[in-house]
């Protein structure tokens, strides 16, 4: 992928007040494939990354910033003459980072405090899909352990327990029994997730294949943006405890026409409710569905771009992306400024041995070149870092995202998974089943 140079970008802002200063914050997979999308927009000027990652140093600009200090984001963006903050992870949009940058006359990507409690509270997400009658689980919210196991115990076929406040994606217990929604229980109220637990909601157990749909808003218009479908599930076979996912594509061929009719309008009802309620949304909405019998269901809403799902969704997208993203964030937002290649993308995410428990960092990364060297395929970092003489090292759990971009889905997954093979690190560990599901109907989707 051949990117312009910071300091090429730096020499445009002298010349041109056409393009745009863009701080993007945020260190994962989603951040780099954000970048790298800004990095190829016409309109990028100077491009900054807060803190970014060991692969984002060639298209950006780092710098050490506390990204969740709303008053020293905004300060280090005054001083720098950036014209759009887009904020990645969902932490600094729950902190008020947007809030205090669109105090100071900044345009921002991402909601304020108050409409980021659509992930911030799964209880407040839960109470805006009743107002804005959008289908989803039956549900309640619990402060007390007791009263919660009570509840579950109604779901002969298991339920989900889920931690109300962020947890990274590590909050969420699918329960097949009623002996394992009692130890999820408990663990929440006994500080597993601190005071994320503090409040715990217990659901219905939805069937059928998950899909994603990601739309961009202004507040007023919504832009739906690819379907793609994460894999959860740390083990292969869809077993093990949920992490923040190991592997994604686009499109979602099991979702129908009228499943993405259905899908869109749930989002555009969302946005709606927020403007309605007085807490206008502006960013990215991700709505995770259950694709039931009965339609498709809201899993989640989250207030960003999904990560793995957005280094899946953006290579596909046709636009000049900075200008996308400030239009979102001053109100004129226009459904074609993109437009989609009929492609598909896939990403296999490598992870440090031990993920999503412990694991170990700090591991020299090798081969990365190489994958980059197969036709169709970009590595976005997520959990790396540059050592002391400049050597690729591991810095997290999840720590490469091997994306491929092809015209079918089986040359995708052939390409993504024969670049995975070339990436070299010790402890290194990816499921090899990615998309295994893809091509299936629903129909045959539990076999």
């Amino acid at each position: 992928m051949s990117i312009r140079t910071s300091l090429e970008r730096g020499a445009m802002t002298t010349t041109s007040r056409n393009t745009k200063n863009v701080l993007v914050l945020g260190s994962g997979g989603r951040e780099h494939a954000i970048l790298a999308k800004l990095a190829a927009s016409p309109s990028i000027g100077r491009l900054w990354a807060a803190p970014g990652n060991g692969g984002t140093a060639g298209i950006a600009t780092s710098v050490a910033l506390p990204i969740e200090d709303g008053a020293q984001v905004a300060a280090f963006a005054k001083e720098n003459a950036i014209d759009l903050v887009v904020v990645g992870p969902e932490a600094p949009l729950v902190a008020g980072v947007a809030d205090a940058c669109r105090a100071e006359g900044i345009p921002v990507f991402g909601p304020s405090a108050a409409a980021a409690r659509l992930e911030g509270s799964k209880t407040f997400a839960k109470e805006v899909m009743e107002a804005a009658d959008v289908p989803t689980a039956r549900w309640e919210s619990f402060t007390d352990p007791e009263e919660a196991i009570a509840f579950a115990r109604e779901f002969e076929d298991g339920c989900v327990v889920k931690a109300d406040g962020l947890c990274g994606g590590k909050g969420v217990v699918v329960a097949s029994s009623v002996e394992e929604a009692e130890e999820a229980i408990r663990a929440c109220f006994d500080g597993a997730f601190g005071e994320a637990g503090a409040v715990v909601v217990v659901e219905e157990r939805l069937r059928g294949p998950e899909c994603s749909l990601l739309s961009l808003t202004d507040g007023t218009t919504v832009v739906a943006l690819a379907t793609s479908q994460d894999h959860k599930r740390a083990l292969e076979g869809d077993l093990g405890p949920n992490t923040g996912g190991m592997g994604v594509y686009s499109p979602v061929p099991v979702a129908s026409e009228a499943d993405v009719v259905a899908m869109v309008e749930v989002n555009e009802r969302v946005v709606a409710e927020m403007a309605r309620a007085g807490n206008p949304y502006v960013g990215c909405l991700y709505g995770g569905f259950m694709l039931t019998d009965d339609g498709p269901k809201v899993l989640e809403f989250n207030c960003r771009f999904g990560d793995p799902e957005t280094q899946v969704v953006l290579p596909r997208m046709d636009c000049d992306f900075v200008e996308v993203l400030y239009a979102c964030a001053t109100g004129t937002l226009d459904p074609q400024m993109i437009t989609w290649d009929n492609g598909w993308a896939l990403s296999v995410v490598l992870t440090s041995a031990g993920y999503p428990g412990s694991y170990e960092v700090g591991k020299e990364i090798t081969g990365v070149e190489d994958a980059e060297d197969v036709e169709g395929v970009t590595v976005f970092h997520a959990g790396t870092k540059r050592g002391k003489d400049g050597e690729l090292l591991t810095a997290g759990g999840r720590v490469l995202n091997v994306t491929a971009q092809a015209p079918t889905f089986e040359e995708a997954r052939e390409l993504a998974y024969r670049a995975a093979d070339l990436i070299h690190f010790e402890g290194k560990t990816l499921r090899k089943d990615i998309g295994h599901r893809a091509m299936r109907s629903k129909e045959a989707w539990d076999e």
